[in-house]
């Protein structure tokens, strides 16, 4: 089976094109893959597939095996990946995922994806608390109690705003804030540091992988909860731990940034050896 290898901003995934290839059981063969000592290494698979509706479809499995319906950087990626592979013609890509169409423009040796639209309604993220928004409400977790804000962008988040975020502890409160009785489907945990009006310092833990270098739809999540919390605008730039990324929030959110083919190679070879 070829693979490609391609990340944004440091969120790695391995691609496999099933216009040519086949996966044959995707929620085992993303654990394997995703090992970073015995596999290729990633934050998990995500399969390029025909679609009837879009250029491409874009199927998605988190390092564990769980299947996740949206992810920011790895659609960008797709979208080059289809481009580059002859899938889709031109600069501007219409991917099928599992919440929509996703529309992506190519610029360069990057990407801008039009994220859609958040879901800000509680049964819509979903999470268990009261009211029509969860928007900076207090939630105790692990012993402290945590302000959060929840919405989905596809897939479910929550963003704390912390002092310093490169001092707090994500390896403690990221499970337990993604395990957390309040989100019935696990939940990926922002935790995010405004720098100023237009700038912030994000580290993600995402659901089904743990912490990782960088968050597309997290880094939406963060551009939202910072206008809902009048911390940010519309526009601002989010650091993490693998680069940077652009956003905008209009009516939908955009998400911007590098897309980077790292290697390609044939998964399997070496059990022939």
């Amino acid at each position: 089976m070829r693979f490609t290898k391609m990340h944004g901003a440091g969120n790695d995934y391995v691609y496999v094109d099933l216009f040519d290839e086949r996966a044959e059981d995707p929620s085992a063969l993303a654990i394997a893959v995703s090992d970073r000592h015995k596999g290729i290494g990633a934050d998990g698979l995500i399969l390029l597939a025909p679609s009837e509706v879009a250029d491409v479809r874009m199927v998605m499995y988190n390092s564990d095996g769980s299947r996740s319906g949206m992810c920011g950087n790895g659609l960008r990626c797709l979208a080059r990946l289809a481009r580059d592979r002859g899938r889709a013609k031109g600069d501007v890509v219409r991917v099928e995922t599992e919440v929509g169409i996703r529309t992506v423009t190519l610029t360069g040796g990057g990407a801008r994806a039009d994220m859609g639209t958040p879901a800000l309604e509680p049964d819509k993220v979903p999470v268990r608390m009261r009211g029509s928004r969860v928007v900076d409400e207090p939630l105790l977790v692990d012993g402290r109690t945590l302000r959060i804000t929840c919405l989905s962008m596809g897939n479910p988040h929550a963003v704390v705003f912390v002092d310093d975020v490169r001092r707090f502890d994500v390896a403690r409160f990221g499970p337990a804030l993604e395990r957390h009785e309040a989100f019935p489907e696990r939940v990926n945990a922002s935790f995010v540091q405004v720098v100023d009006r237009v700038r912030v310092r994000q580290r993600t833990w995402e659901r089904g992988a743990g912490e990782t270098l960088a968050c597309g739809s997290g880094a939406c999540a963060a551009c939202v909860a910072g206008v809902l919390t009048e911390r940010t605008d519309r526009r601002i730039t989010s650091e993490l731990p693998g680069g940077e990324l652009l956003l905008e929030w209009t009516e939908s959110v955009f998400l911007a940034g590098d897309t980077v083919t790292v290697f390609s190679g044939e998964w399997g070879a070496h059990l022939r050896a």
